[in-house]
């Protein structure tokens, strides 16, 4: 292993990084030119057959591998979410979700939109295990008041979200850095094995700030309501998530994990020790 540094454009400083040998990629990911997706069989965490609690694993784990792995996860289980039931969200005085609106700024409702009925029974749907996991509260004298907007999934699923264009417009930006992927992507090669976690409604475990919540009231055909935690769509919503991920794991990034707002890799150059 050799050191070396590599320059970026515009920047006088060079930033100090290793180079490694190329290493033989597995049978399963040579390919050519075209790039192969990991094969993945499910593993239901669950010891109860009617809750169902799936993960994902690589096929292409050895017996040993795969019988330890799937053990760890049981074991830790309780770490992960399935359901809004299940997120019992960050602590407030870890971090909460400021909007540091500029002084003078005139509140903006945004006029009513009209929905399809078909897409308003979606809504309301979505709106009902919002308001059940207590992320929403209904308001009713709003100073700001915002539309959502219906986003359709390919599974046909309609997803809320909110148009805050106005309300961003007032925010100045937080400039806390989130990192740089080309670093990130460079950390986890050569490794032994990796692991790949997602936030589970990752924004909504940071829970708004008192003073600012009732600013994300939103307008539904149902009547109005404002955010108890953070929503996506928030100007800075992710620069406060990558603040509270930096917090936590402080210690272990660039080592055992590299983050990215709410992706994280897990890493070990030994697969044993994975």
């Amino acid at each position: 292993m050799q050191a070396g540094s590599r320059k970026y454009p515009n920047n006088k400083a060079s930033l100090p990084c290793t180079f490694q040998e190329p290493m033989i990629a597995p049978k399963h990911m040579q390919d050519g030119s075209t790039a192969v997706a990991e094969q993945l069989e499910t593993v239901d965490l669950s010891d109860d057959p009617s809750v169902l609690r799936p993960i994902s694993i690589s096929v292409h784990l050895t017996g040993e591998e795969k019988e330890a792995s799937i053990s760890l996860l049981k074991e830790f289980r309780d770490a992960f979410a399935w359901s809004y039931e299940e997120m019992p969200g960050l602590n407030p005085n870890l971090v909460s979700h400021t909007l540091n609106i500029e002084l003078g700024t005139k509140p903006v409702i945004q006029p009513r939109r009209n929905f399809h009925p078909e897409i308003e029974k979606q809504m309301k749907v979505e709106i009902e295990k919002l308001l059940a996991a207590r992320f929403t509260k209904p308001i009713k004298h709003p100073t700001w008041l915002a539309n959502i907007v219906s986003v359709k999934k390919k599974t046909g699923v309609i997803r809320i979200c909110t148009d805050y264009c106005d309300l961003n417009r007032a925010c100045p930006k937080d400039e806390f850095r989130l990192p740089n992927m080309d670093i990130l992507i460079d950390s986890t090669s050569g490794q032994g094995m990796l692991s790949f976690m997602d936030g589970f409604s990752g924004y909504n475990q940071i829970k708004m700030s008192p003073k600012d919540a009732e600013k994300t009231a939103f307008r539904t055909p149902y009547g109005n309501f404002y955010y108890t935690v953070m929503p996506f769509g928030l100007k800075n919503a992710g620069a406060t998530y990558q603040r509270a991920m930096t917090t936590v794991f402080h210690d272990m990034m660039g080592r055992e994990i590299e983050d990215y707002v709410d992706d994280l890799v897990v890493k070990s150059k030994d697969r044993g020790s994975h």
